[in-house]
């Protein structure tokens, strides 16, 4: 596989990633994979990829590549302003890129994690049966060591000269991120939530929490109102996606694609993986607030939204409507 892509400057902290890395928990693996689950699959489906292919997870931005071939691109998730050859280019769009073509990624004004989908996928050696970086584990990636793209990789693609370009996204459609730093959370009650007494599971839904610095995609660190279990501890157990963690201090973690596979601490809950790549968007200092939602309600929604990805079709825009929808 030839390198399709020369990195120039690597960004904040670009890591490849696909669906995530599954079947793993037994021997201590955790999942990764995309942080914003929604923004990635658009990416991949304007680029006529299958959900499974990979692309670059870029963090608050800064990425600079060159291209090598003909092939088309798309850029979804935050708000990352996007230019091909200096020229802007429109984000929730395919674009045709061909060997020379400088694409550079701005750094975010709303949400904090970008997708960057070519098509057919990036194509770097499996670890474990997936690309995705997980750097805590040094797993992973263009060099499967856990670590971000780094200047002067080169990223393997397939040469894709027919692909089409100006499909888009509708502004209806699009998952973007809060412009005020904010999340607003659907949490479904875990068996552990006994653990918690009506009034402090009162007080976890009616707060509003702070992302703190220590948020990252293993989890994130929330700050505001303690809850106090009435166990300090449980016996360690798997962890799922989304679960809420309540430590002995009383701050919440929900925890995230990195997350560790077992933990030890109650938990009140799990949000609803639908909810997750809103709050992925969310960077140190923003917002976040909970509200419960049945068991029955959280498989609706799932299945409703399943049914949507599926029934949108993609738009054809001409090169002057494109002009013209730059975000």
């Amino acid at each position: 596989m030839r390198a399709g892509f020369s990195v120039i400057q690597p960004g904040i902290h670009s890591l490849l990633q696909d669906q995530g890395r599954y079947g793993r928990h037994n021997i201590g693996l955790t999942t990764g994979g995309p942080m914003d689950s929604q923004s990635f699959h658009w990416a991949n489906r304007l680029c006529q990829n299958s959900p499974q292919c990979a692309a670059i997870e870029v963090t608050i931005g800064g990425l600079v590549l060159e291209a090598k071939i003909n092939t088309s691109i798309a850029l979804t998730g935050a708000a990352i302003p996007l230019s091909i050859n200096k020229q802007p280019a429109a984000l929730w769009q395919s674009h045709r890129i061909k060997p020379g073509d400088r694409i550079e990624l701005g750094f975010a004004n709303a949400g904090c994690r970008g997708y960057l989908a070519v098509a057919g996928g990036f194509q770097a050696s499996p670890s474990f049966g997936s690309q995705s970086t997980v750097a805590r584990e040094g797993l992973g990636g263009l060099h499967q060591d856990g670590k971000p793209l780094q200047a002067g990789d080169q990223l393997p693609c397939a040469e894709s000269a027919d692909q089409p370009a100006n499909q888009r996204l509708a502004q209806a459609q699009r998952p973007n991120p809060s412009t005020d730093n904010s999340a607003h959370c659907r949490v479904i009650l875990g068996y552990q939530h006994q653990a918690f007494s009506s009034v402090q599971k009162q007080l976890f839904f009616s707060s509003t929490y702070q992302v703190t610095d220590s948020s990252d995609r293993m989890g994130y660190r929330l700050n505001g109102p303690a809850i106090k279990p009435a166990v300090d501890g449980i016996l360690s157990e798997g962890i799922c996606l989304g679960a809420i963690q309540v430590p002995a201090d009383g701050q919440p973690i929900v925890l995230l694609a990195d997350r560790q596979t077992i933990g030890g601490y109650p938990k009140i809950g799990s949000v609803l993986s639908l909810d997750l790549g809103k709050l992925a968007q969310v960077t140190p200092g923003g917002t976040v607030s909970f509200e419960t939602i049945s068991i029955e309600q959280a498989h609706n929604l799932l299945l409703l939204n399943q049914r949507q990805l599926d029934c949108t079709e993609l738009e054809f825009v001409t090169a002057e409507a494109s002009d013209n929808d730059q975000s």
